[in-house]
């Protein structure tokens, strides 16, 4: 129960943090000004595609809160044998870390209308968040060769369930980033296109945050962090 309420506060900062980033504080009765700049006003009020997108990713977190929650109960049981982790898993991280680097830069690109900028920030996380899906397979196909199968022990399951079901987030992830190269590349217009772009950058930061998350717990420092937010709560 521990590990779900830190993770939930750590979504809720968050989630608090990008809320306040997108004028949802505001009060335009307060603001000073013509009217044209209360009808400006308020066209920059937060598209309903990103609260969509943010409750989706809420539960998409609570899930893997439960996962994690799961994984710390299970490992206190005897029969526990962790499987060692993979280098490529370094690798991998680094590989995603660029995609989400790539995306916010064609976010910052989107803004400022280059085009060309956009086309190529989409384009690299892209091909990166493939490399990241190959290399995750890869790690898999190192770890069976090893006699680390799915069903030898419980800690092997939670690691191929784990990561594989954010390797399916990040699969459905890149249909939407398809969509959205393919706007850019077909003349979309700016602001739907700059839309566009700044979903796929939250789900890809957010995405990155969990793998982050994940990949600490597989190398075992998450347990020592739960074990000092446990004292500090007690």
């Amino acid at each position: 129960m521990s590990v779900i309420i830190v993770f939930l506060f750590v979504i809720a900062g968050f989630a608090g943090w990008w809320l306040s980033h997108q004028r949802l504080m505001s009060r335009p009765w307060l603001e000073q000004g013509l009217a044209g700049d209360f009808v400006a006003l308020d066209r920059s009020a937060l598209p309903t595609a990103k609260i969509g997108l943010g409750v989706f990713l809420a539960v998409v977190g609570c899930l893997f809160a439960l996962f994690t929650s799961a994984y710390f109960m299970r490992m206190a049981v005897s029969d526990w044998q962790p499987l060692p982790l993979p280098r490529l898993l370094w690798l991998n991280t680094g590989v995603l870390i660029l995609s989400s680097i790539a995306l916010q830069c064609a976010v910052v690109a989107a803004r400022k209308g280059q085009i060309d900028t956009v086309r190529l920030g989409l384009a690299v996380a892209g091909l990166t968040a493939l490399a990241f899906l190959i290399g995750q397979l890869m790690a898999w196909r190192q770890l069976t060769e090893d006699g680390y199968l799915l069903s030898s022990n419980p800690a092997n399951s939670f690691f191929y369930l784990i990561t594989g079901m954010h390797g399916l987030h990040i699969l459905g992830g890149l249909v939407g980033l398809g969509r959205t190269t393919a706007g850019a590349w077909n003349g979309a217009r700016p602001e739907r296109l700059r839309l566009g772009v700044e979903l796929c950058a939250m789900y890809w930061h957010f995405l990155l945050f969990v793998w982050l998350a994940i990949f600490a717990l597989l190398a075992g420092w998450a347990a020592t962090f739960i074990d000092i937010c446990r004292q500090l709560l007690t």
